[in-house]
């Protein structure tokens, strides 16, 4: 097992990207380090990777592939038809309440007995600007502030807690290595779910998007800078990548998955690919975390 804070006081963090269903690849990942006992001292998640990255914290090995392909073709926990019904493409009571407290359950005792901090980032519509929940217990609070992660725009209700009201978190910071840096992380495994070649570019919809949040106008204005936001997070993070500081871990092509697949067989394939690569890098990745 990899100690936290090895190697003349290094603080080695966890970096995870979203990306709905391609966020199988990270879990693929995550199991793999997992099974080899690589712990972290901080991690900070967005969206998928708040979603299915808290099982890292919870000891869950297999937990996000199992439940995925379950449920799914289960209309309360991803469709149009939930979206139509409810106001959200995930299904926020069977996502956040059902599954985890009844039909998988979460470990919410581990997760809080862990001493890796985990973050979720989520973004506050009402300024534009991203927000890094440091989750406590695993209890409904935080899986509101996971659920706030992950709540795609237009796809998703906005998420008041406690008055404050929220959205995805890869809207204004998709890739929070620079947060983590700032939190004193000096080495950190970042997992992206976009092969390096990607590029963002602006939606094809977003006049309609725009119009449709028009009375958030800093999150329109953040949602408009996103490309320019996601492709200059990626620079910094090759930057890093080849100063040594990060290892990076991602797909060799586009995973080419929906948000609502439901076959799971592609599923699997996705969750195989993180998986595959893990165990090709699994001795470099220990070797950079020392």
């Amino acid at each position: 097992m990899i100690n936290r804070m090895t190697d003349k006081g290094n603080i080695n963090g966890l970096v995870l990207e979203g990306g709905a269903m391609r966020g199988l690849f990270t879990a693929g990942i995550l199991d793999v380090l997992m099974e080899n006992g690589i712990v972290f001292d901080k991690a900070a998640g967005v969206s998928a990777g708040a979603a299915f990255g808290c099982n890292y914290k919870s000891h869950q090995i297999g937990r996000a592939v199992r439940y995925n392909k379950e449920y799914a073709d289960n209309w309360r926990y991803k469709s149009y038809r939930s979206l139509l019904l409810t106001g959200d493409l995930y299904g926020a009571d069977f996502c956040y309440h059902k599954l985890p407290d009844e039909l998988d359950v979460f470990d919410k005792k581990t997760f809080a007995e862990d001493p890796m901090e985990f973050y979720a980032v989520a973004t506050d519509v009402m300024t534009g600007l991203p927000v890094y929940h440091l989750l406590k217990d695993g209890g409904d609070e935080d899986l509101e502030w996971i659920r706030a992660s992950a709540s795609m725009p237009i796809a998703s209700r906005v998420v008041d807690i406690n008055g404050q009201k929220l959205l995805d978190g890869g809207i204004t910071d998709s890739i929070p290595l620079e947060f983590m840096e700032k939190q004193g992380c000096t080495r950190n495994l970042v997992i992206l779910t976009q092969p390096e070649d990607y590029t963002k570019h602006q939606y094809k919809a977003f006049k309609a998007i725009a119009a449709a949040l028009h009375k958030y106008p800093a999150l329109v204005q953040a949602l408009k800078n996103r490309p320019a936001m996601y492709n200059a997070q990626k620079a910094y993070v090759k930057v890093r990548e080849d100063e040594g500081t990060a290892f990076v871990l991602r797909p060799s092509q586009a995973l080419n998955i929906s948000p609502l697949e439901k076959n799971p067989d592609e599923l699997q394939r996705v969750y195989d690919t993180g998986r595959k690569l893990a165990v090709e890098k699994l001795q470099m990745i220990i070797d950079f975390l020392g």
